[in-house]
């Protein structure tokens, strides 16, 4: 199970964001558009138009990782 440290934060970004993005998109989107370091270790969450799809980024002491859920009604 994963446990984030205490100081870690959650960010969602607001909208809709294309899925197609993968690490290297959303870590752009991170910097860019939220004005934030995707490097500090923070969650970034996303989610596609109709709310189906969730895709969590955050950064690991040596590389990104990247969590993709699919939501069911």
């Amino acid at each position: 199970m994963m446990l984030p440290a205490n100081d870690v934060r959650v960010y969602l970004a607001l909208g809709a964001t294309d899925m197609r993005k993968s690490i290297d998109g959303l870590s752009i989107l991170v910097s860019q558009q939220l004005t934030l370091d995707p490097f500090a270790g923070h969650l970034f969450g996303f989610c596609n138009r109709s709310r189906t799809i969730i895709k969590l980024l955050y950064w690991d002491r040596n590389g990104f990782c990247l969590w993709q859920k699919r939501l069911e009604r």
